[in-house]
């Protein structure tokens, strides 16, 4: 399994150069070598196979205001590296992968919020979170970039089914603002 250090090196100096498109060879992926890296900003989901790019999909999320999350309710997507924990297929959005939010860290940052009264006392920290597709038909939410999400992560569902294929419980996850 790739070490999280190797992982945080690459999402600190990884360069998109060369975009590899949007079709994944899944018979030739090893999903121990796989890791997923969002980016925020710039709208994207990008599906490595240890230090190799193998593609690129446009991905958007909760709120428009893309700071991490705060609290349940808020819309927003949270920032860290997080890891699969269940898989599904969904009526709704076609695949979903469930991450650990909150995990460790995210606690730690919302009792951090709360300490220093950026968040009600009585705020919660929310979950769900995942990377899932759209309803069917409405991949035109990425031609317009709109996010619409309550913190997920959305993708085309050309783009989720073929993640859903080569991830495994255990890949991780890591979500920045901005790369």
């Amino acid at each position: 399994m790739l070490s999280l250090c190797w992982i945080m090196l690459m999402c600190m100096f990884v360069l998109h150069a060369k975009d590899p498109g949007h079709q994944i060879d899944i018979k030739h992926v090893d999903p121990d070598k796989v890791f997923l890296l969002i980016d925020k900003f710039h709208h994207r989901l990008y599906v490595y196979e240890d230090t190799k790019l193998l593609a690129s999909f446009p991905a958007v999320f909760g709120s428009d205001d893309l700071s991490d999350k705060m609290m349940a309710g808020d819309r927003r997507t949270p920032e860290g590296t997080f890891h699969i924990i269940a898989k599904r297929y969904d009526q709704r959005w076609s695949r979903f992968l469930l991450l650990d939010y909150p995990n460790e860290e995210s606690y730690q940052k919302f009792q951090a919020r709360k300490a220093a009264h950026l968040i009600p006392e009585n705020a919660s920290i929310g979950g769900g979170i995942g990377i899932h597709g759209t309803w069917p038909k409405d991949d035109f939410v990425f031609t317009y970039m709109q996010n619409w999400t309550n913190g997920c992560i959305s993708i085309p569902n050309y783009a989720i089914r073929q993640i859903y294929e080569i991830v495994k419980i255990g890949t991780p996850v890591v979500i920045k603002r901005r790369l």
